[in-house]
């Protein structure tokens, strides 16, 4: 395989999910040649609007604002360099289902979400538009969340159980010949944060004097999308990379901030914290380990 024939699908709920998970690797292996496509299942409707002057974007007010999100994504992804990146079923197929905060201090479903949420898709139906792409694109990599969605939000666990199934459906011969040929996904990955790098940079940030950066997080107790080490396979160095992730960021301004507490650049800690992408293989064959002593390489072993 050369470096040109390498195919890479990464689906995501919302706007600027790719970004904060993958943006470095995005980036990394689109400057090395390779075909990434992003597919995002939502427009992040219900999003919270950042940006004040924007707030009547919301979906309390005018309800517009996946339209602006779009916009946000488009720019995020030329960014990175990303050309490929559509909407599952096309924009506004499937709705944001919005989220709230549960008593374990988790995401997790709203009391009441509309009908056409992706939360409430037909998962045979959401699959199927999912394998269509798998069959046509040929990855040899497929990046996800995991069965949680990183931190419970419903849209991410939809998109991990359409991309799970998805991927079993497209690899059988005999199932949905019209949607095309089967094509067997060599390697799955979920996407993961290292709790020892997240927990000792956090640990950093505090003995330099910084209390605000990272606010709330116990690097002891952190939440669930960050991952032990042990569980974690593969680490993507995105040194040379996260300059363009952070300006990526930016450019979700109505998610994100990227000067704000979570995404801590004090003391260059935060950029050592998101420079480096994790991710846990979940089907296929490990690649080679690197000095790091994770899989290096998304693709290495095939």
């Amino acid at each position: 395989m050369t470096l040109n024939d390498r195919r890479m699908l990464l689906v995501h709920a919302h706007p600027d999910d790719e970004t904060i998970n993958n943006g470095a690797t995005m980036a990394k292996y689109v400057a090395d040649g390779a075909q990434v496509t992003l597919i995002t299942c939502t427009a992040g409707e219900e999003g919270e609007v950042l940006v004040p002057d924007l707030a009547h974007l919301a979906s309390v007010h005018q309800d517009s604002l996946g339209a602006h999100r779009v916009e946000e994504l488009n720019e995020a992804m030329s960014i990175l360099g990303v050309t490929d990146h559509r909407f599952l079923g096309g924009f506004g197929h499937f709705r944001d289902s919005g989220m709230k905060w549960g008593e374990d201090g988790h995401a997790t479903v709203m009391d009441d979400t509309r009908p056409d949420t992706f939360w409430h898709a037909d998962l045979t139906e959401a699959a199927n538009l999912l394998v269509e792409i798998i069959r046509t694109e040929q990855p040899q990599v497929v990046v996800t969340y995991d069965e949680f969605g990183g931190y419970g939000h419903p849209d991410h666990v939809q998109a991990h159980r359409v991309t799970t199934y998805a991927v079993a459906l497209a690899a059988a011969p005999s199932y949905r010949r019209d949607l095309g040929d089967a094509w067997d996904v060599p390697k799955v990955y979920w996407t993961a944060m290292s709790a020892s790098r997240m927990g000792d940079g956090i640990r950093q940030l505090r003995e330099s004097g910084d209390l605000t950066s990272f606010e709330g997080m116990d690097p002891d107790n952190l939440p669930p999308f960050a991952v032990a080490d042990s569980d974690l396979t593969t680490a993507i160095d995105g040194e040379d990379f996260v300059d363009r992730k952070m300006d990526a960021l930016r450019a979700h301004a109505t998610q994100v901030e990227v000067d704000g507490p979570f995404f801590a650049l004090s003391n260059n800690v935060g950029n050592k914290v998101w420079a480096t992408e994790f991710y846990r293989i979940v089907k296929g064959t490990l690649g080679d380990i690197g000095p790091s002593g994770f899989e290096e390489d998304l693709f290495s072993g095939l």
